[in-house]
């Protein structure tokens, strides 16, 4: 096989000079390790070309001989073309594609041009397309990371391999998207990540384009009762590998001519967070992050509150609302997320953003929220722009026009939310909500004349629910909208809010832009995210990648220590939500307590704790008497003086745990103290931390 070779100080890669399949993937940073080394599984690219009576008609790339090769040694480059294709149903097409492969001084990066001159429509394009990525030689597990909810989704690779789809719907198990994040830009890069090493597959632009992260395992289970990938190279006569792709869904046309989102690969030595800072040395490059207001980056909390829903509670009226002013005053709580406020309460009525008439009149709002403020307390407004309520009037004769529509012309449909009395909660009057189009200037409009109403009550900010998907939809196919068929429907989400934040008065610039779950790119113009704390052991992804950034986590329990320090942990702010951000902030004493504890512990040490650098990991080595590895701990850089802080939590109820903690160059730690005990201790002996409680540890 004659063979094209392109190296870098990280990666080596191997081409089939005559198909253009990439037949050898050679890590050499930190050790040789051969992700792929079969050449017979070498693969190129993948389309999904559909014909009458038979759409799963697909071309694949390693039996199509290429009809040029350019390389250019000195560049470290290849560019592959093929004049046209043959499908392995419809016979040759007259569809070009060319493929180009450069390298720097450790990434290589796929460029690829499509040119359709058939009467099909590409829908689907894999490139990069690895026919193997074998886990790192010596290492006892691999995975796929990827973000998911401001943490990272984790997909088991090997010894065993999760399924993310129906079994009865693919030939062998596949992992390809998520509830929240189906690819890009939500997701815009995966981490194949084994103990001491991984490979990381990212975006090459800030292209809004859909590309989705797809591993799949073939032929498939060696025992599927526990998900166990053969422990062989060949079973039953056929080689077993780990496909992994980057999955385009351009729905190029006839006649189209398309360049894809470019795709970066880079290896790299250690751990998810060393994977996650090549993106982030990109993204840093690539964009910005919004200013927030002032108050909103300083050590404070919320409380969550819901007055209204679907089934009709009429929780509280306007004119009551100056008494949860009163009350997070006493407790030091800075702000109001009001929920429900809306006509017909959460999840109803979508998009409008009036207000609730049974609740009290705009007026009684507006004065509401003016008390409130002159206590000290900011109140933000809950919002929603994704969806349409299916059950109005408004969606039925007018909204239809702007919802994202499927190939064959329908509407998508999200399942909706369920409230509080036996027949919601068992799905019988839902209401069901519709995704708009924001690519739609109509519905932008709408939008817009929306949040003009949010503005006139005169709050200090809004939280957009939902803003980080538009689940179930991808993308939209009617072109009445002024898109093209099978446009992305994320490419808008920031738009919108520049288009928000164009509508405030020179007297309104410090108003907060805040949403749920904010994916990374969001941050360009969205000041806080808000989310909920998943499992203790979530890889805080979002944190990582904006470290500066508010994050606010929900806290519900009633003696929620262990939430608590999670936000100590992961420097989030918190939402104290009691029954379900439905009750008052007197109603759980102990979680407040502490609470209010933790909170000025961080405003005494800010200098690490808040305003210092998050490191994760990365500062700090700790273990447990039996010398075990001990992972639920941070670290904190001081700006100011670079010295290194860090927090410990111990989740057990009962056992207490004693650390051994060092600074990364092995030093103990100088002193350590509790969240609840305001006495500082030497750490050099050893921390000790009770069940539920946390320390913090500084090495001055």
């Amino acid at each position: 096989m004659e063979r094209v070779v392109l190296e870098n100080g990280a990666l080596r890669l191997g081409f089939d000079a005559n198909t253009g399949a990439l037949v050898e993937i050679v890590g050499t940073d930190g050790g040789e390790w051969r992700l792929l080394d079969r050449p017979n599984l070498g693969l190129s690219f993948r389309l999904l070309l559909p014909l009458p009576g038979r759409r799963n008609n697909q071309v694949l790339g390693q039996r199509q001989r290429v009809s040029g090769v350019e390389v250019d040694n000195v560049a470290r480059s290849a560019v592959f073309r093929w004049k046209s294709v043959v499908s392995e149903h419809g016979g040759e097409h007259a569809i070009a594609v060319t493929i180009r492969v450069r390298l720097n001084e450790r990434q290589a990066r796929w460029e690829t041009t499509l040119e359709n001159r058939s009467d099909l429509v590409v829908e689907n394009v894999y490139v990069p397309y690895f026919g193997d990525v074998a886990h790192p030689p010596g290492e006892g597990a691999f995975q796929a990371l990827a973000w998911e909810y401001m943490r990272a989704r984790v997909w088991p690779l090997w010894p065993t391999y999760r399924n993310t789809r129906g079994y009865f719907g693919v030939d062998h198990p596949i992992q390809l998207g998520s509830r929240y994040a189906a690819g890009t830009p939500a997701a815009p890069f995966l981490l194949l990540q084994g103990e001491e090493r991984g490979l990381y597959i990212g975006t090459g632009s800030t292209s809004p384009e859909l590309v989705a992260w797809q591993t799949e395992l073939v032929p498939g289970y060696g025992s599927s009762i526990d998900e166990r990938v053969p422990a062989e190279t060949v079973v039953a006569g056929k080689d077993v590998a780990t496909q992994v792709a980057a999955v385009h869904l351009p729905f190029i046309q006839p006649g189209e001519t398309r360049e894809l989102t470019p795709l970066v690969v880079e290896p790299y030595v250690g751990g998810w967070q060393r994977g996650a800072d090549i993106y982030r040395r990109w993204r840093n490059d690539a964009m910005t992050f919004a200013t927030p207001p002032a108050w909103a980056t300083e050590p404070h909390s919320w409380i969550q509150l819901h007055i209204n829903s679907p089934e009709d509670e009429l929780r509280m009226r306007f004119r009551d609302l100056v008494k949860v002013g009163d009350e997070c005053a006493r407790h030091g709580v800075k702000a109001i997320q009001l929920v429900g406020w809306n006509h017909g309460g959460q999840d109803q009525g979508n998009p409008s953003h009036d207000h609730d008439p049974r609740l009290g009149t705009a007026d009684e709002l507006r004065a509401a929220i003016k008390a409130i403020q002159a206590l000290g307390v900011k109140l933000i407004l809950f919002t929603k722009f994704v969806w349409a309520d299916r059950a109005t009037e408004w969606f039925r004769t007018d909204l239809i026009k702007q919802a994202i529509k499927d190939p064959w012309g329908d509407y998508y449909m999200h399942p909706g939310y369920m409230y509080q009395t036996a027949t919601q909660l068992l799905d019988l009057n839902t209401k069901r909500l519709i995704p708009m189009c924001f690519s739609s200037e109509a519905y932008l409009r709408v939008c817009e004349e929306e949040f003009r109403k949010v503005l006139s009550y005169g709050a200090d900010g809004m939280l957009y629910d939902e803003c980080l998907h538009h689940g179930p939809a991808l993308l939209c196919f009617d072109s009445a909208h002024g898109h093209r068929q099978g446009a992305p429907v994320y490419a808008n989400d920031r738009e919108l809010i520049r288009r928000f934040r164009g509508m405030l008065g020179h007297e309104r610039q410090d108003y907060l832009f805040a949403g749920e779950a904010c994916y990374d790119w969001q941050f360009e113009e969205y000041h806080l995210s808000y989310g909920r704390i998943r499992a203790f052991d979530d890889i805080p992804l979002s944190r990582y990648l904006a470290p500066h950034t508010p994050l606010m986590m929900a806290v519900t329990g009633f003696d929620d220590r262990n939430a608590l320090n999670h936000c100590l942990l992961h420097r989030y702010v918190v939402s104290y939500e009691p029954y379900n951000f439905k009750g008052s902030l007197d109603d759980f004493p102990l979680t407040m307590a502490y609470g209010r504890q933790m909170d000025a512990l961080r405003t005494e040490l800010r200098e690490w704790l808040w305003d210092g650098e998050y490191c994760g990991q990365d500062g700090a080595q700790m273990t447990d008497e039996s010398g075990a590895p001990f992972g639920q701990y941070t670290t904190y850089r001081s700006r100011q003086k670079g010295t290194w802080g860090a927090v410990a939590a111990n989740t057990s109820d009962a056992q207490r745990l004693r650390l051994d903690a060092r600074v990364r160059d092995g030093r103990p730690f100088a002193r350590y103290r509790l969240v609840d005990d305001p006495v500082w201790r030497p750490a050099e002996g050893g921390v000790e931390v009770p069940p539920q409680s946390a320390a913090v540890l500084l090495d001055e």
